[in-house]
This record gives C-alpha cells, structure tokens and sequence, in this order.
C-alpha cells in the first residue's frame, strides 16, 4: 500500500455540496473557474472535500498519482528530498493552486500541510472527464501550469545567482505579489512556514536567513510583528536588493 493510501483520511474526507462550490473563496482562482454555472452540480458531483492539519502529508513522491487537488484554504509547501536526505522546498502553495498534476503515473515531489489546508481532491479519471467537459477548465489549467513553469525559472534564478540578502528580498515580494493576486493584503505578510523552510526553499542554511532577517530589521528593511508576520516597512529598498543594486 502507498504511503498516502495509509494516511488517516476518516475525520478529513467529506462530499462537497453545490453550494460549497457556488460560494468557494478559491473557485475564481483556481482551475474550477473554468467550469460555467451550469456546470457547478456536475463538479460538486466529482469532487471531495479533504482538510489536512499542520504538517500533514498530502502527497509523497513516488506514490501513484491517483488523485489532483485544489488548494481552497491554507498554505501548503512542495519539496523534494535528495539521496543524502537533505531537503529541497520547491514552491509553497497557497488558495487556488493546483496540487497533484503528473506527466507520468507517480508524483515527482512531496506536498505537506504548513498551516490547517483545506483541498478538493478529485480522482484523476475525473479531472480528465471535467477538462474534456469544460474546455475553459483546460484553459485555465494550461495557465496555471505556464504560472508554475514561470516560478520554477524564477527559482533557477533564485539558487544560482543571487546573493543571500538578494534571495530574501525576493521571496518577500513573490510572497506579496501572490496575496496581492488573490486580493489579499501582502504588508504585513503573513509567513506561516518555518524560517527552516524558507531556508530550503532559497537554498540557504537556518542561521543564514536568520542573520538576514536580522539585517533587514536592523537597516529598518522590515519590521517584526510575532513569529510569523513581516511588516515590509521599506518596499523600495527590498526592491533593490532583490534587483541586486
């Protein structure tokens, strides 16, 4: 049995009503909003509404990729263990993201809940039959899967040229500019991944992204509102650092 197969999905799993999808908060910004309004019974007919709580595996790669997901509620990080063990966060997910797509028959990376996540999950035979029902469904997929790409090239970018400083900069105003899209407030940004995550997601240790959140309070970069909000109190500077001036 696959590892997610063993999760313990009792108290998690419930059938989505066509209300709950009228009124979904995620459905503009995620891959249903191309399902038209006469399409919404036929999509709470093929979809189960899955919360997970902190730290909660969602997927594990390797597993067969039997099901898809959408991310309706809560923050949720994507990574990748190497050979040695050590960890490489690739994406953190937050409401409308898609979760789960495989060009092969197994998962390529692993999904975890950071915060309390609430998801669609859909069978994948399912989610086939919606995209050929729907086309503007494949259509926003597509988008999605073109967002995904542009981010990864981001990230290449991220790792292989820029300095630590240079690094958080620029995951702050990612991070902004995602809730900005999502009609969120992005200042104060909410942070609920651990300063170990962010770290393995910018390719730098724990006391490097520590010592750079230092700095950046000290040079009055930002501003520390508890363990898990930043008040960018100077967009304009973390612009430049982020551009490498």
């Amino acid at each position: 049995m696959s590892r997610n197969q063993d999760l313990p999905l009792k108290s998690f799993l419930s059938a989505c009503t066509t209300a709950e999808c009228q009124d979904c908060d995620a459905r503009p910004h995620s891959v249903c909003a191309g399902v038209p309004e006469h399409g919404i019974a036929d999509l709470e007919a093929n979809v189960t509404h899955m919360s997970v709580e902190p730290r909660g595996a969602i997927l594990m790669e390797g597993d067969p990729a039997h099901h898809m997901f959408n991310v309706t509620s809560g923050t949720v990080r994507v990574y990748k263990l190497l050979p040695d063990g050590r960890r490489q966060v690739i994406g953190f997910l937050m409401t409308g993201d898609f979760l789960g797509f495989a060009v092969r028959d197994a998962y390529a990376y692993s999904a975890e809940a950071v915060t309390e996540v609430s998801l669609c999950r859909f069978s994948r035979p399912r989610m086939e039959a919606l995209l050929q029902k729907f086309p503007g469904m494949e259509k926003r997929l597509l988008g999605l899967a073109a967002n995904e790409l542009a981010i990864a090239q981001d990230l290449m970018l991220l790792l292989g040229r820029k300095t630590a400083r240079e690094r958080l900069a620029s995951f702050f105003l990612m991070m902004v500019e995602r809730l900005t899209r999502l009609g969120r407030t992005g200042n104060p940004l909410p942070l609920p991944m651990s300063r170990s995550d962010i770290a393995d997601y910018l390719g730098l240790t724990t006391e490097t992204v520590s010592r750079a959140f230092t700095q950046f309070r000290n040079d009055g970069l930002i501003a520390l509102e508890g363990t898990d909000t930043v008040r960018l109190t100077d967009l304009a500077g973390l612009q430049e650092i982020a551009d490498g001036n």
